[in-house]
């Protein structure tokens, strides 16, 4: 387990002792709530889980081609698209990432890929045009895309 992880789990628990001793029946109530949640969304998760597995086993071997880790700018650029385009909620992407760091891909690749996704809607523009208006939309997303393109680099420099 990473030094992150016990940290964090630490912390909840501690926090979660001190909630217990200042009101035990409050403490409860809300164990009750967050575990209900916990069943509601376990299918989610468990689908999202078989996803990442599914992508993982049938595009394993094309990661390193897609990502590469060499740092063109054409695959660069490429990867950077792709995120753009694609629509994939968090939940799913950031394993999905980690998954692209094993096979073999640069952190910048990544990092693009990632960046791109949550922040360019190329899928959502007509929703957002809709609702925020043409210019904004545009204006929004060339520099959302320019700003990752710039994270992205800056951390392939600082990874």
């Amino acid at each position: 387990m990473q030094n992150t992880t016990i940290i964090i789990n630490g912390l909840v628990l501690v926090l979660l002792g001190f909630s217990f001793f200042k009101d035990k029946s409050k403490t409860m109530k809300s164990l009750k709530i967050a575990g209900k949640s916990l069943l509601k969304l376990a299918p989610t998760i468990l689908s999202v889980i078989l996803l990442i597995g599914i992508v993982y086993g049938l595009f394993s071997d094309k990661i390193a081609l897609l990502f590469g880790n060499e740092n063109s700018v054409n695959g660069f650029i490429l990867i950077a698209v792709i995120g753009s385009i694609m629509h994939i909620p968090s939940l799913l992407a950031f394993p999905l990432a980690n998954s692209f760091l094993a096979e073999g891909a640069s952190i910048s690749s990544v990092v693009v890929f990632i960046t791109t996704l949550t922040m360019i809607g190329i899928v959502t523009i007509p929703l957002e045009i809709k609702t925020l208006g043409k210019k904004f939309t545009i204006y929004r997303n060339v520099f959302s895309f320019i700003i990752a393109i710039i994270i992205a680099v800056l951390m392939g420099v600082i990874l």
